[in-house]
């Protein structure tokens, strides 16, 4: 088998995995095979964490869109359906924005909903 010169390659792929491991606790940050072993279950999580954080997010939307509809006496699915029907193509994140920040305009939004669900 032929000798294979490695050069700075091994040492770089190392270097890279123990600077991913700093802060890490006692050998996890000091130790190769620990730091590779943590910070592939970190990266792991991260991956589950970056879809996580997309459906908390639509559910926080979502809780404070059917609180502000309630306000106005209307559920969230008759609001969003109305919306639906009125030809309103607004997605949850500005809705919740509205909502939050704009009640007034959030209390016209829900009233053309209103009139749609109504006429269909």
């Amino acid at each position: 088998m032929p000798r294979v010169k490695r050069g700075s390659n091994r040492r770089d792929r190392r270097r890279k995995v123990l600077g991913r491991a700093k802060g890490y606790f006692l050998g996890k940050s000091k130790l190769y095979k620990f730091a590779k072993e943590a910070v592939d279950r970190a990266g792991k999580f991260a991956y589950a964490g970056r879809k996580r954080k997309k459906r908390d997010f639509r559910r926080l939307w979502i809780i404070r869109i059917n609180a502000a509809a309630r306000l106005h006496e209307i559920s969230y699915s008759q609001f969003m359906a109305g919306l639906k029907h009125a030809g309103v193509a607004l997605d949850r994140k500005s809705l919740a924005d509205i909502a939050v920040k704009d009640p007034a305009a959030f209390g016209k939004l829900v009233e053309s909903a209103k009139a749609a669900r109504a006429s269909a």
